[in-house]
């Protein structure tokens, strides 16, 4: 049970500290997470400078699909895919062609400025990776949109060959602290994830990595997660929080309210200043009414489902940014008017 601290900080401090360029102290951080709800808006003001700083009002649009489903020989414990999963889940090997190129157009017509291909799986298979790679040069050749993948584990020959075939950007969670990852999964490592951003990297992709929140993880987790992606610099970093789906270990777990993950958030920005922060996966389930608060500290969300969940609909997306005063992006980063929507 999380204990709130019911001592007033002035947030703006600490706003000012992340526009300098200074990670803020692990004391700050904590308070961050354990603040009082009566400290909230202020500290969503306070992130809200931050943010405002490098992303204005925009909100960045992404269109996630699952091209391979389930049959995962990981034992992820939040994942409905994995090989300890009963979950009741459609499972499919890589998708045709013709099925990526029809989500591709999904995307554009939703007006998402990044295309994100995902597969099920440890690592792809070598004849797995050269369908994705010729589905990659399609998509680039009839959208104006980033393509970000999400493969697994990758090495940096494969991260490599992503590049050369159009990919922008790769996606690999780090999803929580070094020191809490084998109670969420014991068939990969901490290091393999952090071997395959380093990878990702060394190939000149930007990288997209972030984590899952609601795992049981304490406060000293989620700042350390927080802290590890800034120290790798990354590029984007989605915020997921937990949704316990019947049939995989996690299914009991619900230890989110709206307010915790707006304070998640607010401490993600401030350690993490300049970087693109995602509202991803749980957003729904668990900031329910409280969804537009979140655009304050974070600048993107996924338009349309997730992996084996389905989100809200894209016209209420829509309304949910343009009513608290904010703008969809255009593909090219530009703001998007509302006659376009």
């Amino acid at each position: 049970m999380i204990q709130a601290v019911h001592t007033s900080v002035n947030w703006n401090l600490l706003a000012e500290q992340a526009l300098a360029g200074q990670a803020i102290d692990r004391k700050d951080a904590l308070r961050v997470l354990q603040a009082d709800d009566t400290e909230l808006l202020a500290q969503l003001a306070a992130a809200y400078r931050v943010r405002h700083h490098y992303w204005g009002n925009r909100v960045r649009l992404h269109f996630l699909l699952n091209a391979q489903s389930g049959l995962c020989p990981e034992d992820c414990h939040y994942c409905s895919q994995s090989k300890i999963s009963s979950a009741e889940i459609e499972k499919y090997p890589l998708m045709a062609k013709d099925r990526i190129l029809a989500a591709a157009e999904r995307a554009h017509q939703l007006k998402a400025g990044t295309f994100c291909m995902a597969i099920s799986g440890r690592t792809p298979a070598p004849q797995t990776f050269e369908k994705i790679l010729d589905a990659v040069r399609a998509v680039k050749a009839d959208y104006p949109m980033r393509v970000c993948t999400t493969l697994g584990l990758l090495n940096e020959d494969q991260a490599h060959q992503l590049k050369a075939a159009g990919v922008d950007r790769v996606n690999h969670n780090l999803n929580t602290s070094e020191a809490h990852h084998e109670d969420i999964c014991t068939t990969h490592g901490y290091q393999d994830r952090l071997s395959t951003v380093k990878a990702v990297q060394a190939a000149g992709l930007t990288t997209c990595s972030g984590g899952i929140l609601g795992m049981g993880e304490s406060d000293d987790d989620i700042i350390n997660l927080a802290q590890s992606l800034r120290e790798l610099n990354v590029t984007s970093v989605p915020v997921n929080f937990l949704i316990p789906i019947a049939g995989t270990p996690f299914a009991q777990l619900s230890e989110l309210t709206p307010q915790r993950c707006l304070r998640i958030l607010c401490l993600f920005r401030f350690l993490l200043p300049s970087q693109e922060i995602r509202i991803a996966g749980g957003r729904e389930v668990h900031l329910r009414s409280q969804q537009p608060l979140a655009l304050y500290p974070a600048n993107s969300i996924f338009v349309g489902d997730y992996l084996t969940t389905a989100g809200q609909s894209a016209d209420q997306d829509y309304a949910m940014v343009t009513d608290a005063g904010f703008t969809l992006e255009a593909p090219d980063g530009s703001p998007l008017a509302n006659d376009k929507i």
